[in-house]
């Protein structure tokens, strides 16, 4: 702890004064005195004190003056000045502390209300600048707050988007399926999300989307797979009943493990979006596809809107029971399967824009 002493300054014309304040004042303060307001700014540009005790009538520039003079600088506007003054009027003080002053003093000085006056003008100082502090502590933590809550949940969200990603490739991994699926499926998934949006249609389903999420989300589709037996997701042709049977289930699955992390994890728009692609891609616009065998806007629209996106890359994709489709073949299957397989409005979109699904294989 400093145990510095204050700093006051003493300003008067008659030695007498400045002898009884410097007397008065040596056992607490360091104290400088000065016999004219001239001589005080001489002093002022080597040392700032702590507070000014200043006479009011001297001659040359009075106190008043000074003080003005004082206020208008940045280096020395926030020095406390007290006015030491012989003058009794209400004028008088009043005009003292419209200039700045903190107190108005009249002589002959009272040293102990001098000096208590001193301590506690001293003392409130302290706190003004400790509040200050803080307040500019406060401002510049609100003023960063938005900054350092954005990189928080930049940095939350990029190992969200790790933690996805690596559960979306063990899936893959499992189903025996090389060249990065799931990242061709969301970038055309992406193309078609975008092109809806800028079409109209469905446009109330369509007003909240956030595409990035739901994007993100869509890695998630399959996660019911890693429940699916190896002998199935590997094997090298057609599926006999049973076998596409137990396939179907890693739909439920699929959204069951996404309830099961909402519930753990609070969170709703992402494992939302998530869910409904895990349990609704496989559902066919004619009511045909599993596993609830909905029928047309009944299937939700992200689940339709994935069937599209789904499909043509496991169409142009080599997998252990087909070979790969060219771009050109799978465009015309999913045209093929417009009001079947698929909702007619986003084959249209599809074929709008399928060339740059050729340009994302």
């Amino acid at each position: 702890m400093s145990t510095k002493k204050p700093l006051i300054m003493m300003v008067d014309d008659n030695p007498a004064n400045l002898r009884i304040g410097k007397n008065v004042l040596a056992k607490k303060y360091t104290v400088a005195t000065a016999p004219s307001a001239e001589k005080l700014f001489s002093l002022l540009g080597n040392n700032i004190p702590d507070l000014i005790l200043m006479d009011v009538e001297m001659p040359g520039m009075d106190g008043y003056e000074a003080v003005k003079i004082l206020k208008s600088k940045v280096n020395t506007k926030n020095i406390p000045v007290i006015f030491l003054t012989a003058h009794t009027e209400s004028d008088a003080e009043i005009t003292a502390l419209s200039l700045g002053a903190i107190d108005f003093i009249t002589k002959p000085i009272q040293p102990a209300l001098l000096l208590k006056r001193i301590e506690v003008h001293l003392l409130v100082e302290e706190q003004k600048k400790t509040l200050e502090q803080q307040a500019a502590e406060l401002k510049y933590f609100n003023d960063n707050l938005q900054k350092m809550v954005d990189e928080k949940t930049q940095n939350i969200l990029q190992l969200q988007n790790a933690l996805l990603k690596t559960m979306a490739e063990l899936v893959e991994y499992r189903d025996d399926i090389t060249g990065r699926h799931i990242e061709r499926t969301q970038r055309g998934l992406r193309l078609l999300l975008d092109e809806i949006v800028k079409s109209g249609i469905y446009k109330e389903e369509t007003s909240n989307w956030d595409i990035e999420v739901l994007v993100q989300s869509s890695q998630l589709h399959d996660v019911g797979k890693i429940f699916i037996s190896d002998n199935i997701l590997r094997k090298p042709g057609k599926l006999n009943f049973d076998e596409y049977e137990d396939m179907k289930v890693h739909t439920h699955v699929g959204k069951q493990i996404m309830e099961k992390v909402e519930i753990l994890a609070m969170e709703s728009e992402f494992l939302k979006y998530a869910k409904i692609f895990a349990a609704s891609h496989h559902e066919w616009w004619d009511g045909t596809g599993y596993p609830n065998n909905l029928k047309g806007t009944s299937i939700p629209l992200l689940g339709r809107v994935m069937s599209v996106a789904d499909v043509y890359d496991a169409l142009v994709s080599v997998r252990p029971y087909k070979k790969a489709y060219s771009h050109e073949e799978a465009v015309e299957l999913i045209r093929k399967g417009s009001g079947t397989q698929f909702d007619p409005a986003l084959v249209k979109i599809f074929l709008k824009i399928s060339d740059q699904f050729k340009d994302s294989v």
